[in-house]
This record gives C-alpha cells, sequence and structure tokens, in this order.
C-alpha cells in the first residue's frame, strides 16, 4: 500500500510512464508517431492506417505525436459518489478525465493529440477509431499543415482530381464505388483535405462504406462477393453499412495528392433527356461551396481557397440510368475516358 500510494505521488500524471511506439506513419502530408499504453489501441492504429499511399505535401512532412491511453478500470466502492478523477498528460498538457468518459486533445501548437479512451468505450472499435482517433489525426493534420477539411469524396486520374459533393441521398457513395470498381484513383470517401495554396487533394483511403442497396449496381460477382463479405458497421443514425477495407491490389488508391481540376455536386434528380453534367457559374460555386461546408468555411484557410476554387470548373452532376454514367461523365471532366 505504501508503494502503490508512494508511486502516485511520485507521477500522479503518468508522465515517466512507458509506452509502446509505431513506426512513423505517412497520413495527410504529415509524419504521425503513435505511442500508446495499450497493445490494442496500436491495433486499432494498423487496422485504420497501415498500409496506406504514402501522400505528402510539401519537401518536409511535419513531425506529429498522437498519444493514445486507456484509462484503467478500477471498481467503485461506493454507488452514491461519482467515479474518481483519473489523472492524465500528454500533448502539452496535464488533465485528467473521469472513468469511463474518453477525450480527445488537440494541441496543435505542440504538434500533438492526445486520447483516452475508457475501458468501456474499448468494448466499440468502430466507435473508437472514428471518433477518437480520426477525430485526432485529421485535426491535428489540418490544423498544423492549414488544410480546408472538407465533408466531401475525392477521385481522379494521371494526378488531376475531382472533388464529389452532395447531401444524403444524392448517390455520392454509389458513384464514388463505381468509380473505384472503374479504376479511377481514389482518396477519400467523405473526408478530403486541401492545401489552398497548390490546390492538392489528399484524404485516408482505407475504407468505403456502401449500403446494401449499392449493391444491385455492381456488375461483377467477385466485386460484389467481397463487399457481402466485409463487415458490417453501424452509424449512430441506425444505418447499416459494410465496411470494405480498400488496401488489396484490385483497387487504385492514389499514390499521391491530386491537384483538383473540377467541383462536381452530386443530385438526386434525373437528367431525363437532358445532360447528366449542368455547368456552374463561379457564383453558384461558391454559394454552394460554403452552404455544404459550414465548417471550413469558418477555417483560416477558406478565403485562399474560394480564390483559387472559383479558377476550376464547376457542374452539377445529374442521374443517369446507371451509375457508370455518372463514371464516364467524370471522367470526361477530367480528360481521361476510356469506356
Amino acid at each position: 500500500m505504501v508503494t502503490v500510494a508512494t508511486d502516485l505521488l511520485a507521477d500522479p500524471f503518468q508522465e515517466r510512464s512507458t509506452l509502446l511506439t509505431r513506426a512513423p506513419l505517412q497520413l495527410l502530408g504529415g509524419s504521425f508517431r503513435f505511442a500508446s499504453n495499450s497493445r490494442q489501441l496500436l491495433q486499432l492504429v494498423d487496422h485504420a492506417y497501415a498500409g496506406l499511399p504514402r501522400h505528402r505535401l510539401g519537401s518536409a512532412a511535419p513531425q506529429l505525436r498522437v498519444k493514445l491511453l486507456l484509462t484503467p478500470a478500477k471498481p467503485h466502492r461506493s454507488r452514491s459518489e461519482p467515479p474518481a478523477l483519473q489523472m492524465l498528460s500528454g500533448a502539452g498538457f496535464v488533465g485528467g478525465a473521469t472513468p469511463p468518459a474518453s477525450l480527445v486533445m488537440v494541441a496543435p501548437a505542440e504538434r500533438s493529440a492526445l486520447v483516452t479512451v475508457s475501458a468501456d468505450m474499448q468494448r466499440f472499435p468502430y466507435h473508437t477509431r472514428y471518433e477518437l482517433i480520426e477525430f485526432a489525426v485529421f485535426t491535428l493534420a489540418a490544423r498544423v499543415q492549414g488544410l480546408v477539411s472538407l465533408h466531401a469524396a475525392c477521385v481522379g486520374r494521371r494526378g488531376r482530381g475531382v472533388l464529389l459533393l452532395g447531401p444524403s441521398g444524392s448517390g455520392k457513395s454509389t458513384v464514388a464505388l463505381q468509380c473505384l470498381l472503374q479504376g479511377l484513383d481514389f482518396v477519400a470517401e467523405d473526408g478530403v483535405f486541401v492545401e489552398p495554396g497548390s490546390m492538392l487533394a489528399t484524404g485516408i483511403a482505407n475504407f468505403l462504406h456502401v449500403r446494401s442497396d449499392s449493391l444491385r449496381w455492381v456488375e461483377r460477382a467477385r466485386d460484389a462477393r467481397a463487399i457481402r463479405n466485409s463487415p458490417v458497421i453501424g452509424r449512430r443514425s441506425g444505418v447499416k453499412k459494410f465496411e470494405v477495407d480498400l488496401r488489396v491490389p484490385r483497387y487504385r488508391l492514389a499514390n499521391s495528392p491530386l491537384e483538383l481540376a473540377s467541383v462536381v455536386f452530386l443530385s438526386a434528380q434525373s437528367a431525363g433527356a437532358g445532360p447528366l453534367l449542368v455547368p456552374l457559374s463561379k457564383a453558384d460555386l461558391l454559394r454552394r461551396l460554403t452552404d455544404a461546408q459550414a465548417y471550413a468555411a469558418n477555417q483560416p484557410g477558406w478565403a485562399a481557397f474560394c480564390r483559387k476554387v472559383a479558377r476550376l470548373g464547376a457542374f452539377e452532376l445529374r442521374r443517369g440510368r446507371h451509375p457508370l454514367e455518372a463514371v464516364d461523365a467524370l471522367r470526361d471532366v477530367l480528360g481521361a475516358r476510356t469506356r
């Protein structure tokens, strides 16, 4: 008892505890080093980020650190009192959390982030990855490098990319899936980060989330089988999707960031007998972007991004009879039609 008390007083914030580390991972233009007191949390990092293309946005990648701590589960002596404060340190902060609470702290000036995961939260690896670890990685990369963070997809060819935006129900995931299956270079499904000076777009091409109703458009039995054999994840909205791992040879992941050539807004409106692609004016492009990207529009790089993006071609993509028509339209935008 005396030894435990002495250790607690000597290092109450666990600043000198021994951590397991991973070799740096090149993600979103930064070099990330992960350290943790839990092998299971580092396995989640590997599951999310191992084997991805090493994207660089400049000559030197900033060195970024993410500390992942699994908070110990301790029995409570009394149900009448809240759990005791668990003191923690990392990312230039000292602080605390109340088990079973989990938290994320990001310190852009220190190029560091701290993620704590309760024993209860660890039972939900999907949410731990996306709501805690991904939050830290995305926020840290964007803030340190001044990237514009967009809720969008991005595909391309030969170094050129097209940004795909659309509300729920517009078919963005279905079109992204068809682009992947038809051999376009894939950057990201729903999180794209743009360096406003160069207009280079990067993302994390680890998974594609596919609704079961999208499978009716998948022509090759092998592709449909691979999707159906993928794990099923449940969103907080209640929607269930297949989580398809893209790090296999059959898919083309962009080996480097793509320079944006166009912005395309997907629409649920049928093209009918008219064209699928409808050009948008500069004013319409900027209005739609600002309306769709409320978070990005309040970030420091937004004005510079808008000046550059206004010079690009912009279109509304309406629905054809089959999503493959949308893929051909995007190939035309990229100047890469091969079908």
